[in-house]
């Protein structure tokens, strides 16, 4: 029986695993899974999770839940050697050890892109992770109860300090979100004011949302400023040392919660480790088919998508235009990728990854979003429940699409959740510290 290896469980690797599973014979081939968390996150989401409109869980699909006919191997691969048909898996726990495969797809994902800015690793947070929004939300709510004990002054002003550095879709629609988590929350705290807020999206180009036209790009720049917010284009994050952040504008400020949105980059394993041919970005050269390799020159049974794989736009009119790295993308080549494979193996048709794009459409707070397709824009409301029609139907499985609902009908009939779960990062405090502040830094060194 073949062995078809997918590296990672995100987008691309489960769309592949969960279609497999339905196309291939009993006994045709095994496919193996190997990613280190045990849930695929729905990306989209994550923003709306940083407000608390989706519980952080229905962000999250379980592999072991919708794949049940796959072997999952809770890991990382630190190698891949296609010339002996092998990738080297670092499991969670255990020793490193080497797995062969017949067929291999490699879907690893991208990984946050940073820069050697002093700070940036101990005071920013990312988000591209389900832990990374909760913490986010949870941060931001745990700043207020603090803020709200303390007189105006330096200190408070801090608290109520966010920092987005990156306007892309994630960072744009994480700003929005928790700034519209924020202003709703003024109304649980008498003791604060609008005013009271200081909301940063720094931004190194000189537009936001790169994928849509200038207009609606200064549009939803606007529609942010006139929220209270500020909009710093052409700038860069100089330095973030002990939370004061330091913009190569020249302005200066303290601020608690920094989240480092600022794009993507290759895998490791891909760009570092591996045998299979890259391009000067570190992306996996791929065909059109989502075969490995050139056009004159494919690897056997080796294929690729998703965010770590230069894979041809066909639908571009530019020339050597390669697919964005979009879920709407990763989605659709995974799909793509399984039949793909499947024929493949009985030797039928092989055929082109080719997807007209559906649009962009992007959430900027409770109410409030953008929509472009073509020369068609549409803003605010209508545009904010097109996102959430779109991407309720998009999540994977009727059972996340039914929990999603079901939050949205709750949260609209007796509105936002306003609780801080902040503590559930040190979840021994408690029992260490029985209740005396004194101990409570040295449980949670414990707990680290």
């Amino acid at each position: 029986m073949r062995e078809i290896v997918i590296v990672g469980g995100g987008y691309a690797g489960f769309y592949t695993a969960w279609r497999l599973e339905k196309s291939l014979r009993k006994g045709e081939a095994r496919v193996t899974v190997i990613d280190p968390r045990p849930y695929m996150t729905y990306q989209p989401f994550l923003p709306e999770v940083t407000a608390g409109s989706v519980e952080a869980r229905h962000a999250a699909v379980s592999l072991r839940r919708h794949l049940r006919r796959t072997r999952l191997i809770a890991g990382s691969v630190t190698e891949i050697r296609n010339a002996d048909r092998t990738v080297k898996v670092r499991p969670v726990n255990g020793d490193d050890y080497q797995l062969r495969y017949d067929v291999l797809v490699v879907t690893a994902g991208a990984v946050t892109r940073t820069f050697p800015i002093p700070g940036l690793a101990e005071e920013a947070i990312g988000l591209k992770h389900v832990e990374e929004a909760v913490a986010i939300r949870d941060r931001l709510m745990t700043a207020f109860d603090q803020a709200a004990s303390l007189l105006p002054g330096a200190e408070r002003r801090k608290l109520l300090t966010v920092t987005f550095v990156g306007g892309g879709f994630s960072g744009v629609e994480g700003f929005g979100e928790l700034l519209s988590l924020a202003t709703a929350m003024l109304k649980s705290y008498p003791e604060l004011s609008i005013d009271d807020l200081s909301f940063h999206l720094v931004e190194a180009r000189g537009r936001i949302l790169p994928e849509v036209g200038d207009k609606p790009g200064a549009w939803v720049v606007g529609s942010l400023e006139r929220r209270g917010a500020r909009v710093h284009l052409n700038t860069q994050l100089v330095s973030a040392a002990d939370g004061h952040v330091v913009l190569s504008s020249g302005e200066e400020f303290d601020s608690e919660l920094i989240v480092w949105t600022a794009g993507n980059a290759s895998n490791p394993v891909v760009h570092n480790h591996t045998d299979l041919p890259v391009d000067e970005r570190g992306l996996i050269v791929v065909r059109a088919d989502l075969r490995v390799g050139t056009e004159r020159e494919p690897v056997p049974d080796v294929w690729a998508a998703g965010d770590d794989a230069a894979v041809p736009d066909l639908a571009s009119p530019v020339p050597g235009a390669h697919t964005v790295p979009n879920a709407q993308h990763a989605v659709r080549q995974g799909k793509r990728l399984a039949k793909n494979i499947v024929a493949s193996l009985r030797g039928g048709r092989i055929r082109n990854y080719r997807h007209d794009s559906l649009g962009v459409v992007a959430t900027l707070g409770l109410g409030r979003g953008i929509f472009q397709y073509k020369r068609i824009v549409i803003k605010g409301l209508p545009a904010w429940l097109m996102h959430r029609g779109y991407h309720v139907l998009a999540v994977p499985t009727w059972e996340r699409k039914a929990r999603v609902l079901s939050v949205w009908l709750t949260a609209a009939l007796f509105g936002r959740d306003l609780v801080s779960l902040l503590s559930v990062q040190h979840p021994r405090d408690a029992f260490v510290t029985s209740g005396d502040p004194e101990r409570s830094d040295a449980s949670r060194a414990i707990d680290a």
